[in-house]
């Protein structure tokens, strides 16, 4: 990894009506006036982890390696929650211990997880409401100075992690369920390209509550306007869409509903 990262990329909670992202751009640059901040979201569901959780394990893999990524989902803001830097071979994560950072680092990849407790490259007063701005947004600007992690803090490799949900399989079924739904009311399942290996995309069925849906897209634009379909998404996982809609809408499903793929040559 390099030494130097010059990318910082942040993911919030936090939208763009208040002045936080700017404040935390503020102070990264008041630290290192030469680093490249990216905005990679700041729409993510108040106080959604999971979604963050997956949103930052999305994008990892396509920004260079060295990229320091400032994570901030906190409903835990002030609490006992540690916060944390989590360095793995390709990025090193900044964000608090809830969960959110352990999707985009499973455990076979963390090289080392550091408790962030040296005040010193924190803002000189720590607000209890906003650590995004007095501690993670500081602590990203020195790491991309080249301060190196043990510094921030005792090391080791325990974090919290995220309880995801798995698919179940027998000979002829995938069962799986909803984890997110995308701004445009696309439906995102934690079935995997991978889940699907044993199905023909031409005759396997997608079930969501009453609705089936018969075969995989390629495209949105494969189905009429109006029309339910399912395809795999940039992420590689089972989605279920309204072509020029919203599903979610359309079908009224939450997270948690279940999704069950079969395989219709069998039937």
């Amino acid at each position: 990894m390099p030494s130097t990262p010059r990318i910082i990329s942040l993911l919030t909670d936090f939208g763009t009506q208040d002045g936080f992202i700017g404040i935390m751009k503020g102070v990264i640059l008041g630290i290192n006036p030469s680093v490249t901040i990216v905005d990679l979201s700041h729409e993510v569901p108040p106080q959604d982890i999971l979604t963050g959780a997956l949103i930052l394990r999305s994008a990892i893999a396509f920004f260079p390696p060295g990229t320091i990524h400032v994570a901030v989902v906190d409903p835990g803001v002030g609490s006992t929650r540690r916060a944390l830097i989590v360095e793995t071979a390709t990025a090193l994560l900044v964000g608090p211990d809830n969960g959110l950072l352990s999707v985009a680092a499973p455990p076979e990849s963390v090289q080392q997880v550091i408790h962030l407790t040296e005040s010193r490259y924190f803002l000189p007063r720590v607000s209890q409401t906003f650590h995004g701005r007095d501690i993670f947004a500081p602590v990203a600007a020195h790491l991309s100075r080249g301060v190196p992690p043990e510094d921030f803090g005792p090391v080791g490799t325990a974090m919290e992690r995220l309880a995801l949900p798995i698919t179940s399989h027998t000979p002829h079924q995938v069962t799986g369920s909803v984890i997110a739904v995308d701004r445009f009311g696309n439906i995102v399942t934690n079935i995997t390209a991978t889940d699907l290996l044993p199905y023909p995309t031409e005759t396997l069925s997608v079930s969501i509550g009453p609705v089936h849906i018969h075969g995989l897209s390629s495209t949105y634009a494969s189905v009429p306007v109006g029309a339910v379909t399912a395809l795999l998404n940039s992420w590689g996982m089972l989605e279920i869409a309204v072509r020029d809609g919203s599903a979610a809408q359309r079908l009224g499903v939450q997270r948690g509903t279940a999704v069950v793929i079969t395989d219709q040559e069998e039937n």
